[in-house]
C-alpha cells in the first residue's frame, strides 16, 4: 500500500516477484501452525514444570515416530513405522 514500496522493489529489480492480493499472506500464516498447535497444548497445563516434563517426553516420542507420511509411498511408510516401533520396544525393554 505504501508508495515507496513499489519504487524500492523497482530499484532492486524485484517488482515482478511482488505478490499482491487478498490471500497472499496465507503461506506465512500457515507456517505458524505448528507453533500455534504447541501454544494450544500449553494452555492445558497449570504449572510450567508439568508442561516441561510432558514436552520433553512428547518431543522425543514424536520425533521418533514422525515419518512424514506425505513424502513417501504406503509400503515405505509402513516399513519405517514398524522399524521405529521395534527400535522403541528395544529401548523400553
Amino acid at each position: 500500500g505504501l508508495k515507496s514500496y513499489p519504487a524500492a522493489m523497482r530499484e532492486l529489480g524485484n517488482e515482478a516477484r511482488r505478490e499482491v492480493g487478498r490471500h497472499a499472506n496465507n503461506r506465512v500464516e500457515n507456517s505458524h501452525l505448528p507453533f500455534r498447535r504447541r501454544e494450544r497444548t500449553m494452555q492445558r497445563f497449570r504449572q510450567m514444570k508439568s508442561l516441561q516434563k510432558f514436552a520433553s517426553v512428547h518431543g522425543s516420542i514424536y520425533n521418533h515416530f514422525n515419518q512424514e507420511r506425505h513424502l513417501v509411498d504406503r509400503q515405505t511408510y509402513k516399513l519405517r513405522r514398524s522399524a521405529a516401533l521395534a527400535e522403541w520396544q528395544n529401548l523400553m525393554a
